[in-house]
């Protein structure tokens, strides 16, 4: 939130020395309201219900391992004990490896979600350079913050003097 207020402020600052027109535009609320990104978010929601609902079994299944080695713990010897204490850590390993594998940074979940919302993401990104092509807009910010900058006329990209200026 920070970063975005200083590139707006920064942006109105830079606006009001040369005129470059800026815009804001509110992706989340596009997307909210296109139905093939509600379809895909709807069936996102429903994987991720089917594979929470898979690790709560696997969970439970710990549960009992551990419940039925406490009831009958007294009567097991030493050998089993340790047999048994580590067949639940690694049911306990194998679950967390699960949720890791579906819910983590780079699980099932975000592969899915980026093979079913980055067309729908790509199509608002090109109506938005449409946008500012045909309107004459220099900078295009996101007003979710989720995006930041959305837009930049190419001449306003100054990477490649800074590289010279490095000697890059």
């Amino acid at each position: 939130m920070r970063k975005l207020f200083f590139l707006v402020l920064l942006a109105f600052t830079v606006s009001s020395m040369s005129a470059q027109r800026i815009a804001i535009v509110d992706i989340n609320a596009i997307l909210s309201e296109m139905s093939d990104y509600k379809a895909a978010q709807k069936e996102l929601d429903e994987v991720a219900a089917g594979w929470r609902q898979e690790i709560s079994k696997e969970q439970d299944k710990v549960k009992s391992l551990y419940n039925k080695y406490q009831a009958e713990q007294v009567l097991l010897t030493d050998d089993i004990k340790k047999q048994r204490e580590e067949e639940i850590v690694a049911k306990e390993t194998e679950v967390r490896e699960m949720q890791k594998r579906r819910f983590g940074p780079e699980g099932d979940l975000f592969k899915k979600r980026q093979q079913m919302v980055a067309p729908i993401q790509d199509k608002v990104f090109a109506a938005i350079e449409n946008y500012a092509a045909e309107r004459g807009f220099d900078l295009i910010f996101d007003k979710a913050g989720s995006a930041g900058l959305l837009f930049v006329k190419p001449e306003f990209d100054k990477t490649e003097e800074v590289r010279k200026k490095i000697g890059k």
